[in-house]
């Protein structure tokens, strides 16, 4: 079994200030430890912000598009530019909000890495697909959106995110046998077509993680870390958060 390396992702999603940059930029700066990933998705205007800090910085989404007439949207070649080095593609809020398919998350997966980016491909079931025992159908059909794409070779340059999306934001969390039984079966639907990615690629689990429940989650065997909301805004929380990535290694 390949060693790793855990992620710790903070999705501020539209959230934060310049006071928040500072406040946790020190506060991670403190326990920065080359054995764990930790990586910042702030609202785009504070990018510079966190890059200042000389922490790793990611955009919440990334256009479909290079450039042109598109009013509002984030080009991925701009976003490199200011220092990102990872994009979310795919969240559930950009699923649901904003109308996004399979088919353009895909795209926006491809854009990504055309542009020196790491994709986090973000993917889960609703709570009615899962009361309908379709979660491992739809995290699979949201999966091969981007093989069909881009084959299967792509995904040893980018990281998965399952978050089912009904643990996003309620205060509901899989427990960690449900985190991990969907982990796995992720990564063994990938081994079938290649063992070198299935066992290679990391995979964070989101939904509510926080202080309390964030060691339980990522000592599971196939959980690489934690793609983190509301508790990343705090950095108290933030760091123990990542301290807990740090006991798993």
């Amino acid at each position: 079994m390949a060693q790793r390396k855990p992620i710790v992702a903070g999705n501020w999603k539209m959230n934060g200030s310049v006071e928040l940059v500072s406040e946790i930029g020190s506060a991670i700066n403190e326990c920065k430890n080359e054995q764990v990933d930790i990586i910042i998705f702030p609202p785009a205007p504070l990018l510079l912000k966190v890059v200042e800090f000389g922490i790793s910085v990611g955009t919440q989404t990334v256009s479909e598009f290079n450039s042109g007439a598109f009013t509002g949207e984030l080009s991925a070649e701009l976003a490199k530019q200011l220092g990102a080095t990872h994009t979310l593609v795919g969240h559930s809020e950009r699923r649901i909000i904003f109308g996004e398919s399979n088919e353009s998350v895909a795209d926006k997966f491809a854009k990504a890495q055309e542009n020196g980016l790491i994709p986090i491909l973000c993917v889960g079931e609703t709570e009615q697909q899962r009361d309908a025992q379709e979660t491992e159908m739809v995290v699979a059909e949201q999966i091969n959106a981007v093989i069909s794409k881009l084959g299967i070779a792509a995904l040893l340059n980018s990281v998965l995110a399952y978050e089912p999306v009904w643990a996003i934001g309620t205060g509901k969390t899989a427990t960690p046998e449900q985190a991990q039984a969907v982990h796995k079966f992720i990564r063994d639907m990938l081994s079938k077509q290649s063992e070198h990615v299935g066992d290679t690629l990391q995979i964070l689990y989101g939904g509510s993680v926080n202080d309390k429940n964030s060691k339980s989650l990522f000592i599971q065997p196939d959980i690489d870390g934690g793609l983190i909301g509301g508790a990343s805004l705090k950095a108290d929380a933030f760091v123990s958060i990542c301290n807990s990535a740090l006991g798993n290694v």
